[in-house]
């Protein structure tokens, strides 16, 4: 039998558990992805405080949790908004999966240096907001793309988590892919959990994958949701060019990631793509049932 690897946070530092009622406070919150998560696990939370710029999400998150936020810009909000109050009888859980935009291979990778002006830069926000806290929240959450720790970002994601220890956050982060976790979907992200105080953490070790792609599809799609006429034509020959592009600037791994979304060769798939600002998709109905989207036996790997 093959023994789990220690570390020497095994024995110097003990495992967090929470102790009770949760806070949430969630910063660029979107629709709410966390806590959602929560509520799956049916933990005993309270949606705290919600920061999100974007209205259309905020009214998605409130028709979806229930809540009655309002729009907020994260360069305006303050430790004092968060009201993060009595940590000795709560504890606040505080998410920050900041922009992605500026990191990400599908965007222009400006990256999130301090004082860049770039959407991924907004991290510093909350380096702001934890400096001015009177109290710390227990628990930090951020989800981003990989690239957060690329040669390019390592320097400021270093940066990020020697800025979390000097307040007392013990930091653990690791790549994870939601197929590894029941989700028939290749999508890579980088997770980091932060705890107050001298405590260890271990993440989750893979699942196997019993369910595939095919089973959350509809069996019929409406026609509306398909683009016909002139501009769809468009659409084609722009994916045709780009694609011809794609072909000779694409990283392997990246053409690897996208090549089943191409409509130039599409082929059946079990586990689907993470949707990028590159994917390209079916624009007609009948490019659409070009693409049937077979069962693939599973194998034992």
């Amino acid at each position: 039998m093959k023994m789990e690897q220690m570390n020497i946070f095994d024995y110097i530092r003990k495992p967090y558990k929470i102790p009770g009622h949760i806070r949430l406070i969630e910063l660029f919150g979107g629709i709410g992805a966390q806590a959602k998560a929560l509520e799956n696990l049916h933990a005993d939370f309270e949606h705290w405080r919600l920061v999100e710029f974007d209205a259309a999400a905020v009214r998605s998150y409130n028709a979806i949790h229930g809540t009655n936020f309002e729009t907020s810009d994260i360069t305006k909000i303050h430790a004092d908004d968060l009201q993060i109050v009595n940590t000795y009888i709560h504890t606040y859980i505080m998410c920050y999966s900041f922009p992605c935009q500026s990191l990400s291979v599908a965007g222009k990778m400006h990256g999130m240096k301090r004082g860049s002006g770039t959407r991924s830069g907004l991290l510093w926000e909350v380096e702001r907001i934890l400096k001015e806290c009177k109290e710390l929240p227990q628990i930090l959450l951020m989800e981003n793309v990989i690239q957060v720790h690329s040669e390019q970002n390592m320097p400021d994601f270093q940066e990020w988590i020697s800025f979390l220890e000097s307040l007392g956050y013990s930091n653990y982060w690791q790549d994870m892919n939601a197929q590894d976790y029941g989700m028939p979907q290749h999508r890579k992200r980088t997770i980091m959990i932060s705890i107050l105080g001298e405590y260890n953490f271990k993440f989750p070790k893979p699942v196997p994958l019993k369910t595939d792609a095919l089973e959350f599809l509809e069996t019929e799609t409406d026609d509306r949701y398909y683009l016909s006429g002139e501009r769809a034509e468009q659409l084609l020959v722009m994916a045709e060019k780009k694609s011809i592009i794609d072909r000779q600037t694409d990283r392997q791994t990246d053409r690897q990631m996208l090549l089943d979304g191409y409509i130039e060769n599409p082929k059946p798939i079990q586990v689907a793509n993470c949707i990028t600002t590159r994917q390209r998709g079916c624009q007609t109905r009948q490019a659409a049932e070009n693409i049937v989207c077979k069962r693939i036996p599973r194998t034992s790997d």
